[in-house]
């Protein structure tokens, strides 16, 4: 069976929290606080509460809390908006939940506002290309740094899904995300990388990035991949609503670990924490 290493790391967050990855792989619930997610939100924030604690309960390693639609599409939130959607949760999570909080979002209030209130990490799909001050923010919290490989703006991302080598040109573009997060002052070590499955990706490149996650093993950072519900599990298909994708995302989440993702980001936490188990599971055999 063909596994690609899968390197250790120790990454520090805010509130003297860390991040132990490599031996296992992690998994990260989505939460979002969201009318109008892909996969589908909640507003009512005693609810989205309710939901986090169940993922907890059924495996999640880190939960991660989003109060702005990024799909394919979808038009800005402004930073008012989004606070008033995290906040709450993120507030009455306090003392409750065990693991991990993190924030998706590329605004710098918002980080500064949900790592106070106790978020550790910060995810960021922009890679730090939307606001500039979004790097002082997370240098000065000490908070873990999610960058992910996106192009364009969620209106317009599919215009830009053009590549010579999807391989080469994510990884360049991903060193260029670095780079701005050290001269921003952000300890590498608290950086994570995303290559960002479909986002200005058409479902062949998507499916190029999972296959071959080991490409971007040379930029020396732990990986996280996000293949839930993605519309490149279906291409091809007849259509399928986001919610009927967990078959296609569970292959999605197996491959991931396989290729070495140290962390897997999903909806169905119950079901994907048994898909990780197994597939860890493998990994240890096929190493033994």
């Amino acid at each position: 069976m063909l596994i690609a290493p899968r390197p250790d790391f120790i990454v520090p967050l805010a509130h003297r929290l860390s991040l132990d990855l490599g031996r296992r792989t992690l998994v990260m619930g989505v939460l979002n606080v969201t009318p109008d997610s892909f996969a589908g939100g909640v507003s009512d924030p005693d609810r989205a509460v309710d939901l986090a604690l169940r993922m907890e309960r059924d495996g999640a390693d880190l939960v991660d809390i989003g109060g702005e639609s990024t799909r394919p599409g979808a038009g800005p939130v402004s930073e008012a908006d989004e606070l008033v959607r995290v906040m709450p949760v993120i507030e009455r999570l306090q003392g409750r939940l065990r693991v991990p909080v993190s924030i998706d979002t590329y605004k710098a209030a918002v980080a500064r506002a949900a790592v106070a209130a106790g978020a550790s990490i910060v995810n960021d799909i922009s890679g730090l290309g939307y606001d500039p001050m979004l790097g002082v923010v997370v240098a000065g919290s000490g908070a873990g740094l999610v960058l992910m490989h996106t192009r364009g703006r969620s209106r317009d991302m599919y215009r830009e899904a053009g590549y010579g080598d999807v391989l080469e040109d994510v990884s360049a573009e991903l060193r260029q995300a670095l780079a701005r997060a050290d001269a921003a002052g952000v300890p590498r070590a608290q950086v994570i990388l995303d290559p960002g499955i479909g986002f200005a990706k058409r479902g062949a490149e998507s499916r190029t990035v999972l296959a071959n996650l080991s490409a971007f093993a040379r930029l020396d950072r732990p990986l996280l991949v996000g293949p839930s519900r993605k519309s490149f599990l279906v291409d091809g298909q007849a259509p399928r609503p986001p919610a009927e994708r967990d078959w296609g995302t569970a292959a999605a989440v197996a491959v991931s670990v396989m290729g070495g993702a140290h962390i897997v980001r999903v909806h169905n936490v119950a079901a994907m924490a048994q898909v990780v188990r197994v597939a860890d599971a493998l990994r240890a055999a096929a190493r033994g």
